[in-house]
């Protein structure tokens, strides 16, 4: 059985493209479903994301199995083939384990050391896993994953740092306030900057969120998002009196707020601090502003030097990530390499089991006089020595250096001691992650 892995990304398709095929517009169950009745494959997990929609299978004939999914993902979506088969990507083997441990150390996203992507990924895996379309195969490699973006948080910075606009001015406010619950925030505007950035305040637990436009349907339509209220262009200077924090992305040619109009507002507030996040290009605010005692007035060049800044330094750590994520490749493949040469290892422990069985059975008349004690003794002694004689081929068998040394390993194996195969269905305890049986499903015409 095989990894195999197709998808579209911000990599290789536009984000019109990416929105067609957002699984979850029909729904991730249904897809895994269609999936599991599919006789070229195996196990499935079904990954979307806004950047990316990754399906991550195991299967006998990867060739036959990416034409399939490929036909899948189009009719699934209605994309016509020819229109998504360019945006397509494949990978098989190693390089889907490499893969997923980057997209799961937020190493292949947009914004490199996203926190969001490793959440999506726990979920795509656990959705796949309630409906039993996962294995022994992929549920090793799902776990695997998850250690991998762990470790690649935890030992380097790659996640530390505002790398969005609207982000960096959360962090901004909070070196100035420290703590956002219970402050009051002003948008003007009702832009997608002002919302990304009134969506960001709005996890910090802020207080009240007013916003005010020169439209007044798209204030309001901002606030609902926002969970927010909505206020006219006219009461702009009396929210002026109350905010804590105003975000101002307007798109107007000159500025909407002057110098004078924040100077009596900080007169009234008694010079209570007003943190103003100005996005706007044109800028909305008066620079002069940011010269008023407790006035804290940052525009968009100075939260793009941030994010720049922030940017440099998750670079930095990206080489000590990706070799982090080289190890744990290494790792989950000498578990591949041990998990193919199982059938040898349990007819080598059979075979041995049969001659110590047979030994002890032709010495039954000489072994009569013993007390039970005594061939209890022999019993175990005989084991043990026969699980010390299989250390070293079991041990070389599990690491040997690439699948075909293994291959040739257990094959050599097989040869020399006329070893017979496990039976189907046969398990050990040595192959991890099993999976329940498969749900039983009406088969999906696509």
């Amino acid at each position: 059985m095989e990894l195999l892995l197709l998808g579209v990304s911000h990599h290789t398709a536009p984000v019109d493209l990416r929105e067609r095929v957002d699984f979850s517009r029909r729904g991730v169950t249904t897809a895994l479903g269609e999936l599991s009745v599919r006789p070229t494959l195996a196990e499935a997990v079904v990954l979307t994301t806004c950047n990316r929609a990754e399906l991550y299978v195991t299967c006998e004939d990867p060739v036959a199995t990416v034409r399939d999914l490929a036909v899948f993902m189009s009719r699934f979506h209605d994309v016509p083939k020819t229109e998504l088969a360019p945006h397509l990507y494949t990978h098989t083997g190693p390089d889907v384990v490499r893969h997923l441990f980057r997209v799961a150390s937020g190493l292949d996203s947009l914004v490199v050391g996203e926190p969001q992507i490793f959440g999506q990924v726990k979920d795509a895996y656990a959705t796949a896993s309630e409906e039993r379309t996962t294995g022994a195969l992929l549920n090793k490699l799902f776990t695997s994953a998850f250690g991998v973006g762990k470790r690649v948080r935890a030992d380097t910075g790659l996640g530390e740092g505002a790398v969005s606009v609207s982000y960096a001015a959360i962090t901004l406010a909070r070196k100035i306030f420290g703590s956002l619950e219970q402050r009051d925030v002003l948008v003007v505007g009702a832009g997608e900057m002002a919302e990304l950035t009134a969506t960001h305040l709005r996890s910090q637990a802020v207080r009240s969120i007013a916003v005010t436009s020169r439209t007044r349907t798209r204030a309001e339509a901002l606030a609902q998002k926002v969970d927010g209220h909505a206020v006219t262009w006219s009461e702009l200077p009396a929210q002026l009196l109350t905010a804590d924090i105003m975000v101002t992305a307007t798109g107007a040619q000159t500025p909407v707020i002057n110098r004078t109009q924040v100077d009596e507002a900080m007169r009234a507030r008694r010079n209570r601090p007003l943190f103003i996040i100005d996005i706007g290009l044109p800028r909305d605010v008066d620079p002069a502003a940011s010269d008023l005692e407790q006035v804290f007035l940052y525009n968009i060049d100075d939260l793009r030097t941030l994010v720049d800044e922030n940017l440099a330094r998750r670079r930095d750590q990206m080489s000590q990530a990706e070799s982090m994520v080289s190890d744990e490749v290494e790792s989950f493949q000498t578990w591949l390499r041990a998990r193919g040469s199982i059938p040898t290892l349990v007819a080598l422990r059979r075979h041995f089991e049969d001659l110590r069985q047979s030994e002890l059975n032709r010495l039954e008349p000489k072994l009569n006089g013993l007390s039970p004690e005594a061939r209890s003794r022999v019993d175990e002694i005989t084991r043990l020595l026969v699980q010390k004689l299989l250390i070293s081929p079991t041990e070389r068998l599990k690491n040997a250096g690439d699948e075909q040394t293994a291959a040739q390993y257990s094959e050599v194996v097989t040869q020399l001691f006329g070893l017979a195969e496990p039976l189907a269905g046969e398990t050990t305890s040595t192959d991890e992650h099993t999976s329940p049986p498969p749900k039983t499903k009406t088969p999906v015409t696509s």
